[in-house]
């Protein structure tokens, strides 16, 4: 198996070097072309195919350098495409540095800009279809790599659960040992193999390619005692701890002398220089919509004095940031009612209380346009997890675990969850998973995707009624 990664791993370095090569002819031909072989900037042949010596060389350290070589069953597109895109802008600043120190003016730019944006797209195209290839592979049962399990817990009939339903990642369980359950025992084709005491035994007849140690809460008082019976094996080895409903998929470490310390919860948005970032393009974002929406909410607000009597603007207490009470404003989409009628519940499909016009500015999300205000006031934000009213919150926070955990960023007109669905009546359960992965893996970058996501899958959504 190590031998095949090495393999692999070759062919890689091969194949990206292939493209470095290609892209940099390409600009080099380009450049020709557009000065027609002669012209201020054009230098000697010699000087090009000195540079071209150099650059392979230094792209590929650079792609070394941002973990483009580390194996990647599990890595998505997008984070290997990130990760060229660095690479070929660290190596590009590099390139004109280096000129800029030998004194090089004359170096095309044209050449420079076309190697990189081609080098870019072909490296990613590339690397696309080798791990279409290699998925396909593994599919076949070629290129797996094997894996013993130590101990039979939840935390073991997760991992198992994910690689069955993933063919592609290539990962084969051999077995798992374990105390308390009989030997034989199978769970989706994986079968308990002894107790863990039999672990030297049995790694001095198979040498597996990772061990992944799975014991139950209740075991682990059994944990340094495996891990050295592991390490003289020399074999790789991971623990899945059997508390991940508790501790986030990425959760925030810290090294006090020595003494790891494990935070529960990692909020990004508890960094000072984050949230300003947030709240900046939410002062503007807001700004810009009030603008850019005027004539909607202008409109909506005639069609609604027209058809029904009341008030325009609806507003009512929901929960914010840190726990504190907010008055969230939307367009009024049912009749008149008093503050008991308000406290009855979510609206149903076909609810009686819901105007002709409100059907319409519900469905579309026209009638969260207010909302913008409550962005530029500070009490929401363009994007987070949507704000309940008290009553709710004072009912989910003992029925949902983590359910308060959303309350320690400000909530937002569109979300994570509302992108994926789960608005109106649908799982609060689902729901909080989805504001609880926002929470703890936010970038601005995942508050864009799902601003651009709302435009195409959240303004008209079926559950909105």
């Amino acid at each position: 198996m190590k031998e095949n990664e090495k393999y692999f791993n070759r062919l890689q370095v091969l194949l990206d070097a292939i493209v470095i090569i290609f892209s940099y002819l390409v600009g080099w031909y380009v450049m020709i072309a557009t000065t027609r072989g002669g012209g201020i900037g054009v230098l000697p042949r010699e000087f090009y195919i000195m540079a071209l010596v150099a650059i392979v060389p230094v792209f590929l350290l650079l792609y070394y350098a941002f973990s483009l070589y580390e194996p990647n069953r599990l890595e998505g597109r997008r984070r290997e495409g990130s990760n060229v895109i660095k690479a070929n802008a660290v190596g590009g600043l590099l390139l004109m540095a280096a000129l800029y120190f030998i004194r090089q003016m004359d170096a095309s730019r044209l050449l420079l800009g076309v190697f990189l944006v081609l080098n870019v797209t072909l490296t990613i195209v590339e690397r696309n279809v080798i791990r279409q290839l290699l998925m396909h592979a593994r599919k076949l049962g070629l290129n797996q790599r094997h894996i013993l399990l130590v101990g039979y817990s939840h935390a073991a009939e997760q991992y198992i659960d994910r690689i069955v339903a993933n063919p592609q990642w290539g990962y084969h369980v051999l077995g798992i040992l374990s105390d308390d359950t009989r030997p034989g025992t199978l769970y989706k084709g994986m079968e308990i193999l002894g107790p863990i005491s039999s672990l030297t035994e049995l790694l001095q007849n198979h040498t597996p390619d990772e061990i992944a140690i799975t014991v139950g809460l209740s075991e682990y008082y059994k944990l340094e005692r495996i891990v050295a019976m592991c390490e003289k094996s020399g074999v790789h080895i991971k623990f899945i701890p059997d508390y991940s409903n508790i501790i986030p998929t990425k959760p925030y470490t810290e090294d006090i002398l020595g003494l790891p310390v494990i935070n529960i919860r990692h909020v990004p948005l508890s960094n000072t220089f984050n949230s300003s970032m947030k709240r900046l393009v939410d002062i503007v974002g807001s700004i810009f919509c009030i603008i850019l929406f005027s004539p909607v909410m202008l409109i909506t607000a005639i069609l609604i004095k027209a058809t029904s009597k009341g008030p325009l603007i609806f507003s009512q207490e929901r929960v914010g940031r840190h726990n504190k009470p907010f008055r969230m404003y939307k367009f009024r989409s049912m009749e008149q009612q008093t503050e008991e009628e308000e406290q009855k519940g979510w609206t149903t499909r076909n609810d009686p209380r819901v105007t002709g016009v409100g059907k319409f500015i519900r469905r579309t999300s026209i009638d969260e346009m207010p909302q913008f205000f409550n962005v530029l006031k500070g009490d929401m934000s363009l994007v987070g997890p949507r704000p309940e009213r008290p009553q709710f919150v004072e009912k989910f926070r003992e029925e949902i675990p983590r359910y308060m955990v959303k309350h320690q960023v400000r909530p937002g007109m569109t979300g994570w969850a509302q992108v994926h669905g789960y608005r109106g009546n649908t799982s609060i359960r689902k729901r909080i998973d989805y504001d609880l992965y926002y929470i703890e893996n936010w970038t601005m970058s995942l508050d864009i995707k799902i601003l651009i996501m709302t435009v195409f899958r959240g303004f008209v959504n079926k559950n909105a009624y």
